[in-house]
C-alpha cells in the first residue's frame, strides 16, 4: 500500500498516516510538497490513498482544500481527529541559544503567546517538519523550529520545550482520500459539495431538506466558484450514510434544488481527537 501526505517526514500528516495505517513493512509513504501534488499522485494512481488536512479547531479550514475536493474525482473513506502537540525543537545542546523560531504560519499562530513570552522572533516556513529538516541540515546558531515529536526523532534533534501550543484543545481534522468507498457503518458521517441557484431563499430550501428528515448538519462552509463571480459552493458534513433511505431522499431532492451536487463520501465518524505521541 502507498499513502501520500503533504510535508516532509515527521509532519503532523505523517503522524496521522501511521496512526491510521500503522507501521506495516509493506506500507510506503510519499511526501508531497503541496496539496495540489498530493491530489495528483492519488488521482493518477501513484498512491492508493492520501492524508488530507481539512480544518483546524483553532485556525479553521485549510486554505484551498475545498476547491481541490471539488476539482478532483476522489472519495473520502475515513475521518481522523488528531490532537496537535507542538514542540520547540533545537539542535543538541542549543536550547539556551534560541532567539528565532521557524515553522509553518499556522503553527506559529497556534503558539503565538508562547513565542511572545519567550521573546522569540517567528519566521514562517513552508512546513513544520520542513523547518526541523532545515535545522538539522543547516544548523544555524540561535534557531529553533516548532514541529512534532516524530520530526525531532526523525531528524535527530532535541525537544527543548514540549506542548507549547497556546490552547490545549488544538486539534486538526483529516480525511483519507482515494478511489475506494468506505464500507457502510452505523455511526457514519457524509460530506458533500453543492451550489444553489442565485435566487432568494435557495440555500434555506436546501438546508431544510435535511432538517425535515432529522439529519444533523455538523459543518457548513462556503468558498467562491472560480468561474462564476460572486457565486459560492457549500461544503457540508452531516451525520448518516448516503445509503440510508432518509439520506438518499434528502440528496435526491437536493439534486433538484441545486446547480450541482457532489457526494464526497460516507465514512466512520471519528469520536475523539488523539495524538501519535499519547495514543
Amino acid at each position: 500500500m502507498i499513502v501520500a501526505f503533504q510535508g516532509e517526514h515527521g509532519a503532523y500528516s505523517d503522524e496521522v498516516l501511521h496512526r491510521h495505517f500503522g507501521h506495516e513493512p509493506d506500507l510506503k509513504t510519499v511526501p508531497c510538497h503541496s496539496l495540489v501534488e498530493l491530489f495528483g499522485v492519488v488521482e493518477n494512481g501513484t498512491a492508493n490513498y492520501g492524508i488530507l488536512p481539512l480544518e483546524n479547531s483553532l485556525g479553521g479550514a485549510v486554505t484551498g482544500v475545498n476547491t481541490l475536493l471539488l476539482n478532483h474525482d476522489l472519495k473520502a473513506s475515513a475521518e481522523i481527529l488528531h490532537a496537535v502537540r507542538h514542540n520547540l525543537i533545537v539542535t543538541p545542546g542549543g536550547a539556551d541559544q534560541v532567539t528565532h523560531v521557524r515553522s509553518h504560519p499556522q503553527a506559529l499562530e497556534q503558539c503565538r503567546d508562547y513565542l511572545q513570552r519567550k521573546n522569540y522572533v517567528a519566521e514562517a516556513w513552508y512546513d513544520t517538519a520542513g523547518a526541523a529538516k532545515s535545522l538539522a541540515e543547516n544548523p544555524e546558531p540561535g534557531y529553533g523550529a516548532i514541529a512534532s515529536r516524530q520530526a525531532a526523532e526523525y531528524y535527530k534533534l532535541e525537544i527543548a520545550d514540549a506542548g507549547i501550543e497556546d490552547e490545549p484543545n488544538n486539534s486538526t481534522r483529516f480525511l483519507v482520500i482515494g478511489h475506494d468507498e468506505a464500507e457502510p457503518c452505523d455511526d457514519a458521517k457524509t460530506s458533500i459539495l453543492f451550489a444553489v441557484p442565485d435566487r432568494p431563499g435557495a440555500l434555506v430550501v436546501a438546508l431544510q431538506l435535511f432538517s425535515e428528515r432529522g439529519i444533523n448538519l455538523t459543518s457548513i462552509s462556503s468558498f467562491p466558484r472560480r468561474r462564476k463571480q460572486w457565486n459560492y459552493v457549500f461544503y457540508v458534513d452531516f451525520l448518516g450514510h448516503w445509503r440510508e433511505p432518509h439520506v438518499q431522499d434528502a440528496l435526491s431532492e437536493l439534486l433538484g434544488h441545486s446547480a450541482f451536487l457532489k457526494l464526497l463520501g460516507s465514512y466512520p465518524r471519528a469520536q475523539t481527537a488523539e495524538t501519535a505521541e499519547n495514543p
